[in-house]
């Protein structure tokens, strides 16, 4: 050893070997062998700062990527493309953190108000209305329903209006009742034309009921049936059926259980549309000749992007209550979150822009039919979601 590379104290240091083969180290990993040099005898924290940067990255790199990814549209999926990978985390384990931290954290900003769903007075629940509509006789009887349904779906509407995704389950159900409405009031039309008893049908008062071709369902009498599917899938169906119909009351009693099934299968949800919204990129601009995998890399940023922003606003929105005694500061947060909410659209366009690099006039026609097409997508996946949660609450 050279008088340069000795130790101070003018002693060797000792080789390090590994301590299943004895091999000489050269790293932090055996090349003979593969075993590591750290193991799980050794300082907690350090364990845990390993699994959180083996799951998701999150060492020092979170903080050079998190600024990017919230202020600098496109900024890093050129970054990707350009081959400066290491200092950022990876899209994919970035939009899986993002994802789930966001809607664990709407899960836990806000709560439904029982009253906002189910009417005090009368005691009935949404779903209990539509069957109520099924037994009333007169079309004024039906108008009067379904007004009284509609006008607390606007309530439970105005409630949940900062949680993405709830208002469209809720559109479907003010239209799955408006839609009962007019077969009713068309049902008692033709009876009364031809001079018969107006029938009445739907589940008992009281009792929570579901719609499948027109008549409440029943595993027996009225079973789903879908005429391509095999006889086991169908009876899958009714079974996943008769879970939801049993969960019904159980929503009716405390709808936060709905509300946080559905909100759990959000990410799992998003994850699937990412690639169709990456095949919709890759359609919008096939004449670039850029891979898939570059198209899904923007959807992964774009979509890690919206679902910190939603953090963001879910975190200004709890802080606008703890100091709601401060009306300047509560004032100042809520100028914050309406900035960032009307940041997002605003952001997905520049980043548009800036990765695909064509002119204002095709990236705003090619943003208006992507978001377009995207939203029917997300509307479909809502209602799916939603479904799913109604069986697995």
């Amino acid at each position: 050893m050279s008088p340069e590379t000795a130790p101070p104290n003018g002693t060797a240091a000792p080789e390090r070997r590994c301590q299943n083969c004895g091999v000489p180290l050269l790293g932090e990993h055996c090349y003979a062998c593969g075993q590591p040099t750290k193991g799980l005898v050794r300082h907690f924290t350090s364990i845990v700062g390993d699994f959180m940067d083996s799951v998701f990255e999150l060492d020092s790199r979170i903080l050079r990527t998190l600024g990017p990814l919230l202020f600098k549209p496109g900024y890093l999926s050129l970054e990707y493309f350009a081959g400066r990978r290491v200092r950022y985390v990876s899209p994919v384990r970035l939009f899986v953190f993002m994802s789930l931290v966001a809607f664990f954290a709407a899960q836990l900003s806000f709560d439904i108000d029982k009253g906002a769903v189910v009417d005090d007075e009368a005691g009935a629940s949404q779903a209990s209305k539509v069957g109520e509509i099924g037994r009333v006789t007169t079309v004024a009887e039906v108008e009067a329903l379904r007004d009284q349904a509609v006008a607390e779906l606007q309530r439970a509407r105005k409630e949940t209006a900062d949680v993405p995704g709830v208002g469209i389950g809720l559109d479907v159900a003010e239209k799955g009742i408006e839609n009962e409405a007019e077969r009713r009031i068309e049902e008692i039309r033709r009876a009364e034309a031809a001079g018969e008893p107006v029938p009445v049908r739907g589940a008992e008062p009281g009792e929570p009921s579901m719609s499948f071709n027109g008549e409440p369902w029943h595993p027996q009498k009225n079973p789903i049936r879908i005429g391509f599917l095999p006889d086991a899938a169908n009876a899958k169906l009714n079974e996943q059926a008769g879970r939801a119909q049993g969960n019904i009351k159980r929503i009716q009693e405390d709808p936060n259980l709905l509300k946080d099934a559905f909100l759990s299968t959000v990410p799992t949800t998003l994850f699937v549309l990412l690639p169709l919204f990456a095949l919709l990129l890759k359609v919008a601009y096939v004449f670039k000749k850029r891979l898939y995998m570059e198209h899904l890399i923007v959807a992964l940023h774009s979509h890690a992007f919206l679902c910190g922003a939603l953090l963001v606003v879910v975190l200004l929105d709890v802080g606008a209550d703890w100091v709601a005694a401060l009306p300047w500061l509560a004032g100042a947060m809520g100028w914050v979150e309406v900035a960032m909410i009307a940041w997002m659209p605003l952001y997905l366009l520049l980043m548009q822009k800036r990765v695909y690099r064509q002119g204002w006039i095709m990236t705003l026609l090619k943003y208006g039919v992507l978001g377009t097409c995207y939203l029917m997508l997300v509307s479909i996946g809502a209602g799916i979601s939603l479904m799913v949660s109604l069986v697995n609450v």
